[in-house]
């Protein structure tokens, strides 16, 4: 670490001993890359095998749990929310305010040039402008979320959400309450069951309260990728439509 930084932040430490200001108030201003932790990749509960569709290798679920997450299908107090197509931001809070933002292990600079970052800035805006994370409401810490908008989306599909402006949805602050399928439970809770659930097709609950739509309206219109499966201690896992061999050959 530059000799520069490490004296900064001996007197940030100092200044915080004085007065008691938490450190990264006293610290604003010195460039050091702090320690972030990515959000981790989301596995399937299914065991996945390569299976060459159309000419192409794809990765395809197959009906076998995967050893590990049998959780997903025994613990009463696993919920379902919709998956989201966009990209993982987390902001840092301290003493109610956003002192750090990032892209995966990216720091997101919030007066830049970079088109990526105004769009990761203009969706943070629009999450505390509606109300999705309240800064009074919560601990200093890392909260991690999803960024949609009219520039995300994946390879096939961009924009899916018909949107002219970008928003970040906490996970724990929005996804868990507002995108929850409450009809997770009411059906066996094993491959074939999940698998016609989403042949009949998720109801996409995003775009309808991002739209106004009643269900019925949404479906005949909306987009939904998939699940996110999530454990009362933070476990999470993951199922997409294109995991389903049937869906990418179109033929359920």
């Amino acid at each position: 670490m530059d000799e520069n930084i490490v004296e900064a932040l001996k007197e940030a430490w100092k200044e915080h001993e004085k007065t008691g200001e938490t450190v990264n108030k006293v610290i604003r201003g010195v460039n050091v890359n702090i320690s972030i932790q990515d959000f981790p990749k989301l596995e399937s509960p299914f065991v996945r095998d390569h299976k060459t569709i159309d000419g192409e290798e794809e990765y395809v679920l197959t009906p076998e749990i995967q050893k590990g997450y049998e959780w997903v299908f025994e613990d009463e107090d696993v919920i379902a929310t919709e998956k989201l197509n966009g990209t993982n931001v987390c902001v840092v809070v301290e003493d109610n305010e956003i002192i750090d933002v990032f892209n995966r292990q990216n720091r997101i600079k919030p007066i830049h040039d970079n088109k990526w970052n105004l769009c990761i800035v203009e969706g943070i805006h629009t999450s505390l402008k509606r109300g999705y994370f309240d800064l009074d409401q919560v601990d200093d810490g890392m909260y991690y979320g999803e960024l949609v908008g009219p520039k995300m989306g994946s390879r096939d599909v961009k924009n899916p959400y018909d949107m002219d402006v970008h928003v970040w949805l906490p996970f724990e602050n929005y996804c868990k309450e507002k995108l929850k399928f409450n009809s997770w439970g009411n059906y066996p809770k094993n491959f074939d069951s999940i698998k016609k659930w989403f042949k009949n097709g998720l109801i996409p609950l995003f775009y309808a309260k991002w739209h106004g739509l009643n269900y019925d309206e949404a479906s005949e219109k909306g987009y939904v990728e998939g699940l996110v499966f999530h454990h009362p201690d933070g476990r999470k896992v993951k199922i997409r439509y294109d995991m389903f061999k049937e869906f990418l050959k179109n033929d359920w």
